[in-house]
């Protein structure tokens, strides 16, 4: 079985009406030979995201979803274009091919680029690789250290120093975050009252000013085929901006499961930072301020903020399922990660913890109930 990573049977409801798109393509005088092979990649729980595969050009497309979204999310002009204008600084990009405005086409925006063959790291690694604890750790460093290398990009005096509105980006997330938990809850999920109190009354000044991808994930990276612990590829530039470089780790830890963590958060592992090898949080941390020369006195606000972020970008994802505006079956317990996350939040602010341990247990034997062994 190969390692790379292919795509699979296009989900019923996110059908893409691929002869458009293929006569929008050849009217941009791209040449398309042979019968298109489609498939649908199933890591993305935000943009659509298919494979098409002609007999000389192997392509990838991505739209936004169908259904109530963020009014500045799912922007398919400023994600291609990101990735057009970073891509001379930091070579780890694909190929942009084309952009698309014209609704009319198959109802929204989308855009097109080549696509980049080789592994995508998910929830756990293809067995074919059989990493050793030494090889894992070494994919581990290379993980960070590419984004690292992101945050040195010297973006001054390029078309990039317009993706961000500069100092004061702290405030503008919490405060953006905020309001968008608000506007995307549903019945059955936290106010998240006193985490969103405690954000606002804990906010840093900016530590310095970068581009950040803003969704790092071992799922957004792509892997060499004959060198599979080196990043040749980064993916889903949609929330990239300028902002605090220690923002962009909080939130990338908010994603990264250790062994220690409770049965909710491995059963919804999304990458394997769990595997012998792997940094821990922590470790994480300790590594990328050391490297960067970073210092901060606050660590936990950033790892707060990262966790209420997730909580608010799966609640919107879980409000589009709650409205019967996706049938998507992985997202019907999203309801239940939010609680986790509520929880994980309240237990780094160290308030009420016997309360926080008597939830995780509920929701723990919740989640047991709703998932299978």
């Amino acid at each position: 079985m190969s390692v790379i990573d292919v795509g699979g049977t296009v989900r019923q409801g996110e059908e893409l009406d691929v002869m458009a798109v293929e006569h929008w393509l050849k009217a941009q005088g791209i040449d398309l030979q042979g019968q298109v092979e489609v498939t649908q990649y199933s890591g993305g729980a935000s943009n659509w995201t298919y494979r098409l595969k002609y007999d000389n050009t192997d392509l990838i497309l991505r739209r936004p979803p169908k259904g109530t979204k963020a009014k500045s999310a799912h922007d398919m002009a400023r994600e291609y274009n990101v990735q057009k204008n970073l891509a001379p600084f930091y070579p780890v990009l694909p190929e942009m091919v084309a952009l698309c405005q014209d609704e009319s086409v198959i109802g929204c925006d989308f855009y097109v680029m080549k696509r980049v063959e080789g592994i995508i790291p998910r929830a756990n690694l293809p067995k074919a690789l059989n990493f050793n604890e030494s090889q894992v750790r070494e994919l581990c460093i290379n993980v960070i250290d590419k984004l690292i290398e992101l945050h040195q990009v010297p973006y001054a005096g390029t078309e990039l120093e317009k993706l961000g509105k500069g100092d004061g980006y702290c405030r503008r997330q919490v405060e953006g975050w905020d309001a968008r938990y608000e506007k995307a809850k549903t019945l059955n999920v936290p106010s998240f009252k006193y985490v969103r109190h405690w954000l606002k009354d804990n906010i840093p000044a900016d530590s310095t000013s970068c581009i950040i991808h803003n969704d790092w994930r071992f799922d957004n990276v792509i892997l060499d085929p004959k060198h599979p612990t080196q990043v040749i590829g980064v993916l889903d530039w949609e929330m990239a901006t300028l902002g605090d470089p220690l923002m962009d780790l909080g939130s990338a830890l908010a994603y990264w499961v250790e062994e220690s963590d409770n049965h909710i958060f491995k059963a919804t592992r999304r990458q394997p930072t769990n595997l012998k090898g792997m940094f821990t949080r922590q470790e994480v941390v300790d590594y990328y301020l050391q490297k960067t020369g970073l210092q901060t006195h606050n660590w936990t606000f950033y790892e707060v903020f990262g966790i209420f972020r997730l909580a608010v970008i799966a609640q919107q994802i879980y409000y589009r399922y709650y409205h019967k505006q996706t049938n998507n079956p992985a997202f019907k317990d999203f309801w239940v990660v939010i609680h986790a996350l509520h929880i994980r939040a309240l237990k780094l602010i160290g308030l009420q913890k016997i309360e926080a341990n008597e939830l995780a247990q509920k929701y723990i034997a919740k989640f047991k109930e709703l998932m299978p062994t």
